[in-house]
């Protein structure tokens, strides 16, 4: 079934234009990422297309893992937007990361517009199998003869 609102495309255009004037700072609306497990790290991988690399940032504070980057806006001089939807501005991103992480290892890179870091368990997180010692002594039971009188 096709609904049809004459007043869709006005609705559109008309929140286009209080939501954002030409020329003005934008912010971005969210950074997307996966985030899976592989073996003994997880990986995080972050859209960030357009952004300068020296504007990449990633620290770890207090269990957060914070990522932040930075878009540049177009020189506005002699431009004459006919469509402006690129958002510019200031990318962030936290996430709480476990107690099973080692914080001290953590690395990243940046390449072709994408960011990966690397997140590795704690050694201490890592599945071991547990030792099972044996204690006590054994008893040893020697055949004695019966004397038949």
């Amino acid at each position: 079934m096709l609904r049809f609102d004459p007043f869709s495309d006005l609705d559109a255009l008309t929140r286009g234009l209080l939501n954002s004037q030409t020329g003005s700072a934008r912010t971005p609306r969210f950074m997307p990422m996966d985030l899976c497990k592989i073996d003994d790290h997880y990986v995080l991988t972050a859209d960030l297309p357009g952004i300068d690399p020296g504007s990449v940032d990633v620290d770890v504070d207090s269990g957060t893992l914070t990522i932040s980057a930075h878009r540049t806006a177009r020189s506005e001089d002699a431009v004459q937007w006919l469509a402006n939807e690129r958002f510019f501005g200031t990318y962030r991103r936290q996430l709480s990361l476990g107690e099973g992480i080692d914080a001290t290892a953590i690395s990243a890179t940046y390449e072709n517009g994408v960011l990966t870091v690397t997140i590795p368990v704690a050694e201490r997180a890592k599945p071991r199998k547990i030792e099972v010692s044996h204690t006590g002594h054994q008893q040893s039971i020697e055949p004695t003869t019966v004397d038949s009188e």
